[in-house]
């Protein structure tokens, strides 16, 4: 079935996460106090600026010397939510000898959907440039993203960073989960009154479209109890990235939905948490 002949209503079901899962916010609250709690006891340096504006800035939970560096980006549709809320995957991974990073980046409708891509990049180049002072190996640098963070982290993959004075492979690899890739659907749901997207701004984000370029592992997932068409972005993409060559690990996890598959990263026998486990031993 084409999800273009479908109807509003459909079409907002397919697309806009909070209207498939009954009382989706639930499902943060647990992660939300573990969040708390890490971020009161566990060294971290907080609010790190990378840029000059006021969602420019990274949370660092280092792990020790010359250790791994994950960055991790969040979703909300590129219009919301928080670093802060995040803050839980460190609970594991520090433990496990990686510096977890934590990314907040320009958000819609202060800015466009071009600006909150540019700032996520902007944010990996500051990591690059930086990270070292906080004991993280800058060569050894991964990242995942849910939602719309697993859409920066393709864009990411989408970048010639040599144009910007960086090495090709600076990203080592990327966990991309439940993600959306062609932000053209959210132009026809709710969120499009924030997003503003406009046919030239969907086309320079189009991760569908756009040729990757970093030669990094990938690793995609979406959860069985999502909507069949956002499932479906992640197929696609997982096409497009073996239309160049790439070899993406695809997987659908039963019995999870777009909020509480992030509970995959407090479990570390989970497939999320296995994967990133993976790409932040590169």
């Amino acid at each position: 079935m084409d999800w273009r002949a479908l109807d509003a209503a459909e079409l907002e079901y397919q697309f806009n996460p909070q209207k498939s899962v009954a009382d989706f916010s639930r499902f943060q609250v647990h992660r939300s106090a573990i969040s708390k709690v890490c971020r009161q006891v566990m060294t971290a340096h907080l609010d790190i600026a990378y840029g000059d504006g006021a969602l420019n800035g990274v949370d660092i939970f280092p792990a020790g010397d010359d250790a791994p560096v994950h960055m991790f980006f969040h979703g909300g549709y590129w219009r919301t939510q928080d670093k802060a809320n995040f803050a839980f995957i460190a609970r594991d991974l520090v433990q496990r000898g990686v510096t977890l990073v934590v990314v907040n980046y320009d958000l819609c409708p202060a800015v466009s959907l071009d600006r909150v891509s540019g700032s996520a990049l902007e944010a990996i180049a500051w990591c690059y440039r930086n990270i070292a002072s906080y004991g993280g190996d800058p060569e050894r640098i991964s990242i995942s993203g849910n939602s719309a963070g697993a859409h920066l982290c393709s864009m990411a993959v989408a970048t010639d960073w040599p144009a910007r004075g960086l090495p090709a492979d600076i990203v080592k690899g990327a966990v991309m989960i439940s993600g959306i890739f062609d932000p053209f659907p959210a132009s026809l749901i709710s969120v499009r009154s924030e997003l503003k997207l406009r046919d030239d701004i969907i086309a320079r984000n189009n991760t569908e479209a756009l040729p990757p370029r970093v030669d990094c592992r990938c690793f995609i997932f979406a959860g069985g109890l999502e909507p069949w068409a956002w499932i479906d972005q992640s197929f696609r993409y997982s096409a497009h990235l073996r239309r160049h060559g790439y070899d993406p690990d695809v997987q659908v996890l039963p019995g999870y939905h777009h909020f509480n598959i992030m509970d995959q990263y407090l479990e570390p026998a989970s497939p999320i948490a296995r994967a990133v486990q993976a790409v932040s031993a590169l």
